[in-house]
């Protein structure tokens, strides 16, 4: 068996044109800060991870070169989709129906502020 390279999916970077914005959305679906520094000027990077999650969405300054408004094929998890489906329609995002397969999981997509497109699936805890 051949050893693993990488140890670890550490960030994901998502671009959008206002951090503190989507940042605040991010905190009110139970994501917390992992990090909030500007690493040089003009250039913030914001960590947000779930409780207990290794993974953390890197929010990063969208520009030319790292458009926002992106599918990010970002799967969440959740333990009642329509729960969460209610919750961020009530927060004025753009969601997509619930899809209820008999051979998937209950499911939908969702977009931010800046169009950046995210799914949820429901999983059992």
């Amino acid at each position: 068996m051949t050893p693993s390279t990488f140890t670890a999916v550490v960030n994901i970077a998502v671009p959008v044109t206002d951090q503190d914005r989507t940042k605040a959305l991010l905190e009110r679906l139970g994501l917390a800060t992992r990090m909030d520094a500007e690493l040089q000027p003009g250039f913030r990077w914001i960590e947000m991870s779930l409780p207990g999650g290794t993974a953390a969405l890197a929010l990063v300054r969208a520009s030319a070169e790292l458009p926002a408004g992106i599918d990010t094929g970002i799967r969440l998890a959740t333990t009642d989709a329509r729960a969460a489906h209610a919750t961020l329609a009530g927060l004025g995002l753009t969601v997509g129906a619930l899809l209820d397969w008999d051979s998937a999981p209950l499911m939908f997509a969702f977009q931010d502020p800046d169009g950046n497109r995210f799914y949820v699936m429901q999983m059992d805890s």
